[in-house]
């Protein structure tokens, strides 16, 4: 079930090549915090919709499945957060325009092909969301879930971390149980990095796809 809820953190999302337009400092207002509730509540039953459509082959699942995640997951703002010590003035791997553009065009298709293999398999998982709470002081929501399995297993307490200041909602990161998903993707990433070097990730995430 954990990796169900990994697999939405990072799935996850359509790349946002191009900066996004300043936004107000101040909390997300009730209206907002409503809005990304039901943003989570419709997709998790849409993504559970193609996961269960019998009629649908297991490719064909996998293929619409992406589709839902690129739209409604923040991927390129969370690939380059998972990469930020390597983008800092102050890092010793210092990234060129032409690897930071590799590793942006690799991210997507590496993230949503890893993790849907995964997200097959749990069709059958509930998520209800329990309640919502302003995020810092741009318009972020925290929604907070409880996913449920059907088949058994204990519950599982999860914060999706939802955007609300562009044109749709998005989500930018889950914590579950306690455990910030993409921080633990970005140690992931940095001791991929630091042993086997930048470009040798990036061909690890071409190859995976």
């Amino acid at each position: 079930m954990q990796t169900f809820i990994r697999a939405l953190a990072l799935g996850l999302m359509t790349p946002a090549l191009i900066s996004a337009p300043p936004v107000s400092a101040q909390a997300a207002t009730p209206a907002q915090q409503q809005a990304a509730s039901a943003f989570i509540e419709k997709l998790a039953a849409d993504a559970f919709a193609v996961l269960r459509n019998d009629a649908l082959s297991r490719e064909a699942a996998r293929a619409r499945f992406r589709d839902l995640l690129r739209t409604n997951f923040a991927v390129d703002e969370t690939g380059m957060r998972l990469i930020r010590r390597y983008r800092a003035p102050s890092s010793p791997v210092q990234l060129t325009p032409a690897q930071l553009e590799a590793y942006r065009a690799a991210l997507p298709t590496f993230i949503v092909n890893t993790y849907s293999d995964r997200l097959y398999d749990f069709a059958s998982a509930r998520v209800t969301v329990v309640r919502t709470a302003p995020r810092g002081t741009r318009g972020d929501v925290d929604v907070y879930t409880r996913i449920t399995d059907p088949k058994g297993g204990r519950p599982i307490d999860a914060i999706w971390q939802v955007k609300t200041s562009g044109p749709r909602p998005q989500v930018s990161n889950i914590v579950v149980n306690g455990v910030n998903v993409a921080l633990t993707q970005e140690a992931d990433f940095s001791a991929y990095i630091e042993k086997n070097g930048f470009d040798a990730l990036v061909a690890f995430m071409r190859r995976s796809t």
